[in-house]
């Protein structure tokens, strides 16, 4: 992966390439609603970083193309099959209400979660940090030194866990213990209330709450609204039996359809659903969205059978993952099918909020938040394990990575330094290809 712009004919050979792949991850959906890939193409098409967020699919079939399918250093049967994020990036991070009630800041976003190699995650996050930095106008210097902060804050924590510290010793990102930027948006989500999110989305008509019309909202005809209630009927028998105490709070008050998906989801048919809450009160009502699951990127490049088995469909994947991925996850989270296709469903959620970076500009801070995102990488890769309640991964995660890191201590940070700024340039380089590609009409459906 040089770092050095390719030239005129590679760029024309890298195109090629770019659009086999998106052929691939994105046919399909592309085909079926070409207006929401126009919409996340431009959005891709406004910032290397933006674009490198879209193109999971391409990050993987690079990493397989530079040999990586079949091992790499610090992998071994155990480190290279963990549960992973699939798409840990510095944006994939933000606050959520755990099922404690407590307002956790951590990763998030498991659209793409899989098992695989842990280095993969480790990788895709320090390219985001190169791309970040350049765009801050930091220097090389500066962007290695970020990426050594990232890898011993990731190492000084799993060594941590792999030596048993207690939960007080190691605690996750909260009101409490969260500073800088993560505090931030930890009170930022605290200020936030269940009722101003209902107020954005529904009204109160003959005295009860149903969704409002527009907004992206799209009325249901019957056949279909029958098929997505039967769908979330079949939902309610995946949620945990501790989930909710209430009946009634699984009362459905409303249905509609979505449109506008953010980048990582487009063309992916969702859907809203309205329900009676934890009480009689309407502003306790809960909205949870039901969406088609995507194939993860990641997972094209992993041939375990054992793991490809293991999984229902991508809904009943991802929730999986989440679940072992995330402590306390959401209560409402579940899965089910609909016409014949894996279903996420999930609370939206009034209390999140994505770690903003666009103010976060001075060098220390900008440190202070990458080692904090390194500890709650190791922490999310520790959380899912034998102890997670899940067979897939039947060994202590923080143990192996420990005893695969401890081999090779001088290399792990320069491992990554070297990535960061290799794939930082060559997603600067693919960005510039996707914009002309895009523009000219090179993009075959759109």
């Amino acid at each position: 992966m040089s770092s050095q712009h390719a030239p005129a004919q590679d760029a024309a050979q890298r195109g090629e390439e770019i659009l086999a792949v998106f052929d691939t991850a994105f046919g399909e959906l592309l085909a079926a609603d070409p207006a929401a890939f126009r919409v996340k193409f431009r959005k891709m098409a406004a910032s290397a970083f933006a674009f490198y967020r879209g193109t999971a699919c391409l990050f993987y079939r690079d990493l397989e193309a530079a040999g990586e399918k079949d091992g790499g250093p610090y992998l071994d049967e155990r480190t290279g099959r963990v549960w992973i994020h699939g798409d840990l990036h510095a944006e994939n991070f933000g606050t959520y209400m755990d099922a404690t009630g407590r307002l956790i800041f951590n990763v998030n976003d498991f659209d793409e979660a899989y098992v695989g190699p842990f280095t993969w995650d480790l990788k895709r996050f320090a390219a985001s940090v190169a791309l970040i930095g350049y765009a801050k106008a930091l220097s090389d210097e500066q962007i290695t030194a970020l990426v050594r902060t990232y890898a011993a804050a990731y190492r000084a924590r799993i060594q941590a866990l792999a030596s048993g510290a207690k939960d007080h010793e190691v605690p996750p990102f909260s009101l409490d213990t969260a500073e800088g930027p993560l505090l931030d948006a930890l009170r930022d989500a605290r200020s936030l209330t269940r009722f101003s999110l209902l107020d954005s989305m529904t009204e109160i008509r003959d005295f009860e709450r149903r969704f409002s019309a527009g907004g992206g909202s799209v009325e249901l005809d019957a056949a279909t609204r029958y098929k997505v209630l039967a769908a979330f009927d079949g939902y309610l028998e995946t949620l945990p039996e501790s989930s909710l105490d209430r009946p009634d709070s699984y009362r459905v008050k409303d249905v509609v359809g979505r449109r506008g998906i953010g980048i990582g989801s487009a063309g992916l048919p969702s859907y809203n659903i309205l329900l009676e809450g934890n009480s009689d009160a309407l502003e306790n009502d809960v909205v949870i969205y039901m969406k088609q699951a995507q194939t993860p990127a990641v997972s094209r490049h992993i041939t375990d059978a054992k793991v490809r088995e293991y999984f229902q469909h991508e809904g009943h994947r991802t929730v999986i993952s989440q679940r072992a991925l995330q402590d306390h996850a959401d209560p409402w989270l579940g899965w089910t099918e609909l016409d014949g296709a894996g279903q996420l469903v999930a609370e939206i959620s009034p209390y999140a909020v994505d770690l903003d970076w666009s103010d976060i500009d001075d060098p220390e801070e900008i440190a202070a938040v990458v080692a904090d995102l390194g500890r709650a990488t190791a922490t999310m890769h520790a959380a899912a394990d034998d102890e997670s309640g899940h067979s897939l991964v039947p060994f202590s995660t923080e143990r192996a990575i420990d005893a695969a890191i401890a081999a090779d201590e001088d290399g792990f940070a320069e491992l990554l330094v070297d990535f960061a700024h290799a794939y930082g340039a060559r997603a600067r380089a693919d960005h510039q290809v996707f914009v002309d590609l895009f523009r000219n009409g090179r993009i075959p459906g759109l």
